[in-house]
């Protein structure tokens, strides 16, 4: 594929002011969804992560049997779409969550900075795959956007995609390298022409992860594509997504840029971690620290 062609066909970025404007009018509108139902739709969106330095199969598997646990402790509240780990776990969170709906994602392709080897990344992903991944999150490259190697990125994506045929790809853009509305519209139309079945704000590896603002821009990235393709993209705000107001207001993008189509977690996920507790502790009422 002609790349930079296909760029040509979509409008510019928002400017700064424009998005700005916009994720100011979204804020006010976040508050009408500051409410349980909306909690627990952004609970069941969650993929609940765990990518720590400190993870072993023990801790693994300590962590995923508090989620398997959650459906009989909390029968009233939609328990999480996904497990996230390193490729490393992915069979370990297999053999905890067999027999429930919950899937297994794994990042992959040498996450967080995706610098090594296309082969390498190539290889991780078919791994996390054949031992069990349902779903894959992977980088585009930020250092080759960046740097104007547009088609480079785009590429690699693509052969991963072709990695990945059977299962769900996320491609995260690391939306606070990437900075601009501009460069953030383009990695994420890239990743869309690469296959991306999901476009995902961050790793949460970085000083800046997700912001409403880059979220704006992906979901209209979202839009266009949708408009011209007719294939429906999906959006994961992940890194930094801590509060129940977070959720709510990630959730309120969605909703007004994209509308309640996009509000099923076949479309919209949350990468998330503390934010699990904060959302159970939100709908239940009182302070609940159950991960």
């Amino acid at each position: 594929m002609d790349y930079v062609k296909e760029l040509e066909k979509y409008a510019p970025a928002h400017t700064e002011a424009q998005v700005a404007k916009e994720v100011a009018k979204i804020k006010m509108a976040a508050n009408r969804n500051g409410n349980a139902d909306v909690y627990k739709f952004c609970y069941s969106a969650i993929d609940l992560t765990t990518l720590s330095c400190n993870d072993s199969v023990e801790s693994v598997q300590a962590f995923v049997r508090k989620a398997v646990d959650f459906y009989e402790k909390f029968p009233h509240i939609p328990n999480v779409a996904s497990i996230c780990v390193y490729p490393p776990f992915v069979e370990t969170v297999g053999l905890e969550i067999d027999g429930t709906p919950m899937r297994i994602t794994s990042v992959a392709g040498a996450f967080p900075a995706s610098q090594s080897f296309i082969e390498v990344k190539a290889l991780e992903v078919a791994m996390a795959i054949e031992n069990g991944a349902d779903e894959i999150d992977i980088v585009l490259n930020p250092g080759l956007i960046l740097s104007g190697h547009e088609a480079e990125g785009a590429s690699e994506v693509a052969v991963l995609r072709e990695e990945a045929k059977e299962v769900i790809l996320k491609v995260i853009i690391e939306s606070g390298a990437l900075k601009s509305p501009e460069l953030i519209r383009k990695a994420s139309l890239l990743a869309m022409f690469a296959g991306a079945d999901f476009i995902k704000t961050s790793t949460g590896k970085i000083d800046i992860a997700a912001t409403p603002e880059a979220a704006f821009v992906m979901c209209h990235a979202i839009k266009d594509y949708y408009n011209l393709t007719g294939r429906k993209v999906g959006f994961k705000a992940a890194g930094g997504v801590k509060s129940p107001e977070d959720a709510a207001l990630y959730y309120t993008i969605v909703e007004e840029v994209l509308g309640q189509e996009w509000l099923t977690t076949e479309l919209f996920r949350i990468g998330a971690s503390s934010a699990a507790n904060n959302l159970i502790s939100a709908i239940e009422d009182k302070d609940i620290k159950y991960f």
